[in-house]
Formats: structure tokens, C-alpha cells, sequence
């Protein structure tokens, strides 16, 4: 498996380089030159394989003559060691829970896998790399965890000052070691820009070995097609077509999706489900792609204006709006609507929503609606816990907060404050 720029089919990258630039030098995505479709026989027993033994098929398949057998077994092994359950939620409705890993949230997948796939990768001649990574909440936090301590690697996370939850902030600023926090003076937006700028810089670059940890580095990607499959491993008994609802921002989960979906998944359909920042909505109604400003809403780790993904995802269906449109249907919903969303669920049944997967609840009842005889699953990216101040007022119990997460409340943050203003971050990484 090699790869190329969205921006040029024609290059030829492998999977290291792919890895350790993040980006091309030409400002595209990396994209795989082929995906193989995975055998018949592998979906005819998938209801009996654990989704460990599901990743490491998948993932034999996706990154085949690049990574030793052996060495991704152990990769998966080591990584997802926790649970990844396709709970019932409400008739024909299910949530993929994705938040059962370090730091309850389902950057953890990519996260983890990346670090261990980055350290077995490196060697004395590549230097001391540094992860340059901007978040908008869960991403920040997955990436310091699954970085900690690696050896020879250093971690740089942009977070937007203000516009992440108390707990996500705290998770992200407090780990110390080789990771630091970087309290930028704007949007998530504004982070991400800051991010492109330091990795298309080559004065930059022949100083520090940059990488990245988001969703366009093509191993955070990777593992997130994995648990697409899980979803029809625990469904297939249902003999039902299956709907797959996903909240989106940057739209790496999406992109995930449709990467399963083109190595043979039977998924039936699947929602791009959005809060205000519906950019990507506009564009499956009208055809048209135009970014926008971010606003911030209480499903932050969705506040995205400029998706980064959408390029892979327009590269994956050559431009073809009609076809992507026919296969992806977008909803859009607003905070009230998501309050609500929360509060009646767990009214009826129990179950406690966090707003992002409320987006995607949402979404997934309006497709419903007009797909009868089908089954619905939506992903369920954080736990409710990390949007405490958000879901508390909703619900008439107490939110049960994780052990994990009460442990650093008290915990002193540790942050760099700086502007949006490119000069300062270049000024940062050459300094360190």
C-alpha cells in the first residue's frame, strides 16, 4: 500500500512518509492508492470475531506489503484494549459507543494507533519529531495520552481559548512530560490554519521534524474505518439494512465510513449529521462547497467552518455530487434542539446522551423516518461526563463522572497562551 496527494493522483508516497510529513508538501491530503475489497468469507463469520480480531483484519488488508503482520497485530492488541458495544438505545435505534478508551472519547482509536505505529516507524536518522496537532475539544486529549512518554517524540496540542469544556481543557493541559498545551487566541479554526501554516513553512521544517496527530494525518484515519465494521458484526443478525449516523466536524469519522463502505461494508446509508456549522449540509443540498466562519455551540468538537476532510472525501468520489449525495444524506440541528434530544432520551429510556452524539440521534431519526424496515445506528463520540456543565441541567439525576476524569479536576493547567498570528507559534517551535 503506498499513497498519493489528493492534490496530485500522480505521487507516490509510502506509508513512513506518509506517516511522518502529515502532510504533502503540496498542501494535499495523502489518500491510499487502492482499496482492496475485503472476501466474502470475511463477512460471513464477522458476528464471531472480537473487534480486535475485526481491526487487525481490516487493517492486513488496508496496509498490506507496508506493515508486518506481526507488528500490526501487536499494534491492535496494545491499543484497543477496551470495549467498543453496539447498545440498544430505542426501537431499531442503537449507539456505537466509541468512548470506553483512556480518554472516553473515540480519538482514542486513531490516536493510540498512530502514536504506536509512529514509534515503530522511527528511526536514529529521522530526529526528534514534533506532533503538531490543533483540537477542538476530545482530539487534543487522545493524542497527549497516546503520545505520553513515547520516546524521541515531542507533542504540541492548539487548543481555541474559551470554546472547550472545563474537563476536555483539563484532560489536555494537565499531562505534562513531553506534551504542551498551546491556549490560542481564537477559534478551532484558527488553530487548524495555524497548524497548515507550520507544515507548509520550509524554513520551518529544516529546523524542527514536524508531524501531525489530526484526522488528516492518514493513521488517525485508518483505524477509524475499523469500527464501522464492529457496527455490522453486531447488526448483522438483524438481517436489516443499516443506517449509520455520524456527528461531523472535520469529518475524519465520516471519512472512515466511506473508506469501509468502499472496501465492501454493507452500509446502507449513512448521515452527516451537523450542528450550526452546517457547512457540509449546504454542500449536499446545493452542490456547492463554501467554507465559513465556526460559531461555537454546546457539540464543540463539531464548531468546524472549513472541514480538512472534505478534500479526501471529494477525492474518494472523484468530484461526483450526486453519487456522494445519494449514498450520505445531511441533516442540521441547533442547540435547543439538541438539549431537547438529550433530555427526552433519557427520559423515556434511561440512556444519557453527550450533545455530539445527539446531533447524530437526531440525524438518525429523520432518515429513519423516510427508511422503513431498517435499523439505525448512531455514534456515540464522548462520554456525557466530559460535558458535564451541558448535560447536568438536563436530566433529573446525578451524572455519574469516571474515576478517570474526577482524578484530574483538581489538577493544576498548565498552558502557553499565545495569538493567532502565525509569527508567534513559528517563534514558539524554533525556540524549543
Amino acid at each position: 500500500m503506498n499513497f498519493y496527494s489528493t492534490k496530485n493522483p500522480g505521487t507516490n508516497y509510502s506509508l513512513k512518509e506518509a506517516v511522518l510529513q502529515g502532510l504533502p508538501d503540496d498542501n494535499g491530503l495523502f489518500m491510499p492508492d487502492h482499496l482492496q475489497v475485503m472476501p466474502d468469507s470475511f463477512y460471513h463469520s464477522i458476528e464471531q470475531l472480537s473487534f480486535i480480531e475485526i481491526a487487525n483484519a481490516v487493517g492486513q488488508v488496508i496496509l498490506k506489503d507496508s506493515l508486518e503482520p506481526a507488528i500490526l497485530n501487536q499494534i491492535v492488541t496494545e491499543v484497543f484494549d477496551f470495549e467498543v458495544p453496539v447498545n440498544l438505545v430505542a426501537k431499531d435505534i442503537y449507539c456505537l459507543e466509541l468512548f470506553h478508551g483512556p480518554t472516553l472519547a473515540f480519538k482514542d482509536f486513531g490516536a493510540r494507533f498512530m502514536a504506536r505505529l509512529l514509534a515503530h516507524l522511527l528511526d536514529d536518522e529521522d530526529g526528534r519529531p514534533c506532533i503538531l496537532v490543533a483540537t477542538s475539544g476530545d482530539t487534543g486529549s487522545a493524542v497527549a495520552q497516546g503520545f505520553y512518554q513515547v520516546p524521541g517524540i515531542d507533542v504540541v496540542i492548539l487548543y481555541p481559548s474559551g470554546k472547550v469544556s472545563e474537563i476536555q481543557e483539563k484532560q489536555l493541559t494537565t499531562i505534562g512530560g513531553n506534551v504542551t498545551a498551546l491556549e490560542i487566541d481564537g477559534n478551532f479554526d484558527d488553530c487548524q490554519r495555524l497548524v497548515k501554516s507550520a507544515f507548509l513553512d520550509q524554513d520551518l521544517k529544516s529546523n524542527r521534524r514536524l508531524t501531525s496527530a489530526n484526522s488528516i494525518n492518514i493513521a488517525r484515519l485508518i483505524p477509524q474505518s475499523f469500527y464501522y465494521f464492529q457496527v455490522f458484526a453486531r447488526l448483522k443478525h438483524l438481517n436489516k439494512p443499516i443506517i449509520c449516523s455520524v456527528p461531523s466536524g472535520n469529518f475524519g469519522n465520516l471519512m472512515g465510513g466511506l473508506l469501509a463502505k468502499r472496501m465492501g461494508l454493507p452500509i446502507h446509508q449513512f448521515i452527516a449529521a451537523n450542528n450550526a456549522n452546517r457547512v457540509f449540509y449546504d454542500y449536499l443540498q446545493t452542490g456547492e462547497f463554501q467554507a465559513k466562519p465556526s460559531v461555537a455551540t454546546i457539540s464543540n468538537a463539531m464548531d468546524v467552518g472549513n472541514p480538512s476532510n472534505f478534500e479526501r472525501v471529494m477525492d474518494l468520489y472523484n468530484n461526483d455530487w450526486e453519487s456522494l449525495a445519494e449514498l450520505v444524506k445531511g441533516y442540521t440541528f441547533n442547540d435547543s434542539e439538541t438539549r431537547k434530544a438529550i433530555s427526552r432520551v433519557y427520559q423515556e429510556s434511561g440512556y444519557l446522551m453527550d450533545p455530539h452524539g445527539a446531533v447524530a440521534y437526531l440525524g438518525l431519526g429523520e432518515s429513519l423516518k423516510d427508511n422503513p424496515n431498517t435499523v439505525g445506528v448512531f455514534l456515540g463520540t464522548a462520554h456525557p461526563a466530559k460535558f458535564f456543565e451541558v448535560v447536568k441541567p438536563l436530566i433529573p439525576d446525578e451524572v455519574e463522572i469516571p474515576e478517570r476524569l474526577e482524578s484530574i479536576i483538581s489538577r493544576q493547567k498548565q498552558s502557553i497562551k499565545l495569538s493567532s498570528d502565525y509569527r508567534e507559534l513559528k517563534q514558539y517551535l524554533l525556540s524549543k
